[in-house]
């Protein structure tokens, strides 16, 4: 609109003084910099009747005015487009913002630094505002109008005036939304250093590691509200960080499948225990070193956090979350805090551990020494005794036989009588074994409890088809003395025999999977007698208790129990169910470090067994090491091709005797080693004659193996 006169133009600048102020009054008392801006644009239109008006404001690199809010739908759309101008451009806001002055458009489409909009209806007249805040040009404000030549000079310095307090109003407006996140950051530091001393505190007072981790991964997404926690530890080998315990059922089930990943290699867990730093990947769809989980399928964000003992990264935590970027520097260094607690609790309750493992091994020691020396007056005077007892029977029996045709009823009876003495003398014997037998103990070690058992029933005798045997596939390996554990098998292999002796159905049944707190592995021998009497359940594990008659010393179960506490493992019996009785064994599984096998020499070896779990294992592991193999049940083979034979001491496809004679005479004895689950020195002196080069424990580890190979 034009005014003509002097009075007109006076009414309008007193129209658009009030105009300004009332703008101004609007706009200074918000605070939300986004509905300022939408506001701003309305109320200028609105109080100007203006048609149109626009807020640019000055990116991170200020080297463009980008439109934050216009007006009505044409205002939408070009901000929904990203719409932005060079600043000191060819346009009336790139002028505005470049040269810090007000710039009028009186028709825009002979207007040369115009910015020709597309969408309609096109505007005649355009004045571009800077919005300026001290020495600073922030952006610029646009108003629009469909009339040509619709502005004058003077609304350029009551527009200005506008403008100029909007530009405050933008920048307290900002300047509120920086102390809000300030405030904010603030707030969420404290609770988190308030949150980790509390994970601190629980977690610190826990010295059963297996309890501690546990409860470290759900106080950590219990307080902190994540999604998931997991602690991983680096292996005895240093090269792979093995996840010990995950919040929920996905960390159960990573668990379950042994999960770890490599110290080093492309995950964040890798790659921060390698470098003894947190890393956090805000998006790990598009993060390079983040593992992709099946088992945490909704994870968006993840932060790893080292854990760190002295200048040695023992493990890491990851912690992950829902939210995409849900973690800022400010976490890492609360989270990293409560890690570092976490890491001097790890090292404490493992030094307890190795502490009471110590002791253990000390009090073992000790009482052995104890054993050995209180009994050994005793073992020695008994088979002093006992040993003239036997001879002078057998010498009696051969004088009595040149005396029978005489005096026939006399001697038998006198026969008898000495054959009463003879077993009173193998009672003697038999009580001498099992009270020493137990202190005979070698240093535990990884075994396979399914090995030694089958073995200790090939020895005894058992035929294959009294067994149904039912392993659990990946069976874990337990710590134990295997000679000892042959025994204890035994014991409960021969009472088993025993009881079934008359029964129609003779059958043994083995069991063995871990057992559900994954410490041990539950062994379960069965048999089909007539079970235990219930009174008797709870004495059969006392010495010379027997329900057997006095035919038997009552030691067998009473030594069983001996060895299995020595294990560090538990023992019990049952009745079952449909008639027999079940003996449980619970062994604990072997947690220590599993060294790499090392084969200095690469050989040609022939192992000599029948296809069971061992001859498997040991296959494996002499190929993977680069030897070559070959199996044969009885070594009826070129015995010539081979630089080692390797002779199982249990076999049950042929006979050991006979193998050991056929490889003396082929002169392949020098070559030979017969490994046994169970090794007594009584048995190593019976096959050392067959000339072999060494009787040794059976190894169950690829290491052990490659000792004996070298």
């Amino acid at each position: 609109m034009r005014y003509n006169n002097a009075t007109s133009l006076a009414e309008r600048r007193a129209t658009l003084l009030q105009a300004a102020a009332k703008v101004g009054r609007s706009v200074t008392s918000i605070l939300d910099p986004r509905l300022l801006l939408e506001r701003t644009v309305d109320i200028i239109c609105d109080e100007f009747g203006f048609y149109y008006a626009g807020v640019f404001l000055i990116d991170e690199t200020g080297e463009w005015a980008v439109l934050k809010a216009g007006r009505g739908e044409a205002g939408a759309a070009m901000v929904a487009a990203g719409h932005k101008l060079k600043v000191d451009g060819h346009s009336m806001i790139g002028f505005a913002t470049g040269q810090r002055q007000a710039r009028i458009a009186l028709d825009v489409g002979a207007e040369p630094v115009h910015f020709k909009t597309p969408y309609p209806p096109h505007p005649r007249s355009e004045m571009a505002l800077p919005l300026i805040v001290g020495d600073e040009v922030i952006g610029a404000l646009t108003v629009q109008s469909t009339e040509e030549a619709a502005f004058t000079e003077d609304d350029i310095t009551v527009l200005q005036t506008m403008a100029d307090q909007l530009a405050i109003a933008i920048h307290n407006a900002n300047l509120h939304q920086q102390n809000k996140r300030l405030l904010a950051r603030a707030e969420r530091r404290a609770r988190l250093l308030e949150a980790a001393a509390r994970v601190s505190r629980d977690i610190t007072s826990i010295l059963d590691m297996d309890t501690l981790l546990k409860r470290t991964v759900d106080v950590i997404c219990d307080v902190y509200g994540f999604y998931y926690a997991g602690v991983f530890l680096v292996d005895e080998t240093g090269e792979w960080a093995v996840l010990k315990a995950g919040r929920g059922e996905a960390g159960a089930a990573m668990i379950a499948a042994g999960h770890k990943l490599q110290v080093g290699g492309h995950s964040m867990i890798g790659t921060c225990i390698e470098q003894r730093k947190a890393r956090i990947a805000l998006d790990v769809g598009e993060e390079p070193v983040h593992f992709k989980n099946p088992y945490l399928p909704h994870t968006r964000s993840e932060m790893a956090l080292p854990l760190v003992v002295g200048d040695r990264a023992i493990g890491a935590v990851t912690v992950q979350s829902v939210e995409e970027a849900a973690f800022s520097e400010d976490d890492i260094t609360s989270l990293q805090a409560m890690a570092d607690q976490l890491a001097i609790a790890i090292n404490n309750a493992r030094l307890l551990k190795e502490l009471e493992a110590a002791h253990a091994e000390l009090l073992r020691t000790k009482t052995f020494e104890a054993l050995a020396t209180s009994t050994l007056a005793a073992i020695h005077w008994i088979g002093n005794k006992a040993l003239p007892i036997t001879t002078s029977v057998n010498l009696l029996r051969d004088d009595l036989q040149q005396l029978k045709d005489s005096h026939p009823e006399l001697v038998d009876s006198m026969l008898e009588d000495l054959e009463t003495i003879e077993n009173s003398a193998r009672l003697i014997f038999s009580v001498q074994e099992h009270l020493i037998g137990p202190a005979r103990e070698e240093k535990p070690r990884p075994a396979m409890p399914d090995d030694v058992l089958r073995d200790t029933a090939v020895k005894m005798g058992i035929p294959a088809r009294m067994f149904t045997w039912r392993i659990a596939h990946g069976l874990p390996l337990i710590l134990a003395d295997t000679t000892q554990l042959s025994r204890a098998f035994g014991y409960i292999l021969k009472n088993a025999l025993e009881a079934m002796e008359g029964q129609e159905k003779q059958q043994i049944t083995v069991e063995m999977a871990p057992a559900e707190d994954g410490r041990f592995v539950a062994i379960r021998i069965s048999d089909t007698g007539p079970g235990i009497p219930e009174e008797a359940l709870d004495k059969i594990w006392a010495a010379f208790y027997t329900t057997k008659g006095v035919k038997h010393a009552g030691l067998g179960l009473s030594a069983c129990y001996q060895i299995v506490k020595q294990a560090e493992g538990r023992i019990s019996a049952a009745n079952l169910p449909d008639g027999g009785a079940v003996i449980e064994l619970l062994l604990p599984v072997y947690d220590g470090p599993m060294a790499a096998a090392e084969f200095s020499i690469r050989r040609s070896v022939l192992l000599i067994d029948d296809d069971d779990v061992w001859s498997r294992f040991a296959e494996a592991a002499l190929e993977q090491g680069g030897n070559t193999v070959i199996r044969s049940v009885d070594g009826r083979t070129d015995l010539d091709a081979f630089d080692l034979i390797l002779v199982d001491d249990a076999l049950e496809g042929a006979d050991l005797h006979k193998v050991l004679e056929h490889l003396k005479a082929d002169g392949a004895a020098a070559r030979t080693i017969v490994v046994a689950s169970s090794l007594r020195v009584e048995r190593a002196m019976e096959l050392m004659p067959f000339g072999v080069r060494d009787v040794v424990l059976k190894p169950y580890t690829a290491a052990a193996l490659a000792q004996i190979v070298r």
